[in-house]
């Protein structure tokens, strides 16, 4: 009975050669993620007032508001740019983020890696 060869994954030989390229592109995908944690990036709203600065962790790490916009009788205002720059600087962050991933594994930035690591 003839053996069938399934595109490669037939033989011992070419199977280790695939875990180890798997396990080196595990390996880049993980030093990519820890870079892209460590990024920074910032965005602001207002015409500057308010300026917000989060993490590759999507955690907000610095948050500046310029005492003009401080308005007692108008909080509402203040919340609106706090949130527009908090808003901004995590989506400049999560462009980033799918850049990166998309440049590593084409086709798995902007699905969170599916899953595979």
């Amino acid at each position: 009975m003839a053996r069938q060869n399934f595109g490669g994954f037939g033989g011992g030989a070419n199977m280790q050669q695939l875990m180890r390229q798997a396990q080196k592109m595990q390996q880049q995908m993980a030093e990519a993620q820890e870079k892209l944690d460590a990024m920074e990036y910032e965005a602001s709203a207002g015409g500057g007032k308010v300026t917000a600065k989060v993490n590759g962790k999507r955690e907000l790490v610095e948050l500046h508001i310029d005492p003009e916009v401080v308005d007692p009788d108008d909080v509402e205002m203040l919340e609106d740019l706090v949130k527009a720059a908090v808003g901004e600087a995590l989506r400049t962050g999560e462009t980033a983020r799918e850049e990166a991933m998309t440049k590593m594994a084409p086709g798995l930035g902007s699905m969170g890696m599916g899953g595979l690591f």
